[in-house]
């Protein structure tokens, strides 16, 4: 039997600089920091309502875990190729003037709509270099 009322609960992000990446979601996605338990590392939950929560790890350079799909300031971090590449979406209730925010801090971004028209997009990257899309509601 499948999963009985399954429901995403977090996502968490490693990151050599969680302080940064913090500041980034709580800057341009209104995430809130919220209090976590006392980890062998640093940690920083934040929280956007109702209910989707974001955990940052401080990374740990033993796992050789790659810190994101590439670095952000990679040539390859395109986010015309976003679209089919993995991200988190969004939606936001104030599209254009998020999209206007974004430009204004420098961010590169990729604007389209989804086939119907209906449902505009703009993608970019993190400070990690994770990818991300932001919807029109």
């Amino acid at each position: 039997m499948a999963a009985v009322g399954a429901l995403l609960n977090h996502v968490a992000r490693e990151s050599s600089d969680i302080d940064r990446l913090a500041n980034f979601y709580q800057e341009i996605l209104g995430f809130e920091r919220i209090e976590s338990p006392k980890f062998d590392c640093k940690v920083i939950w934040l929280k956007q309502s109702p209910s989707f929560c974001l955990h940052l790890i401080e990374r740990d350079s033993n796992t050789k875990l790659p810190e994101g799909p590439w670095s952000s300031n990679d040539a390859v971090a395109d986010p015309k190729n976003l679209p089919r590449g993995h991200h988190l979406c969004f939606s936001v209730s104030n599209f254009d003037s998020f999209v206007k925010t974004l430009k204004e801090k420098g961010i590169e971004t990729h604007e389209k709509a989804q086939p119907n028209g209906k449902t505009k997009q703009v993608f970019f990257f993190d400070p990690d270099g994770n990818g991300l899309e932001v919807a029109s509601e």
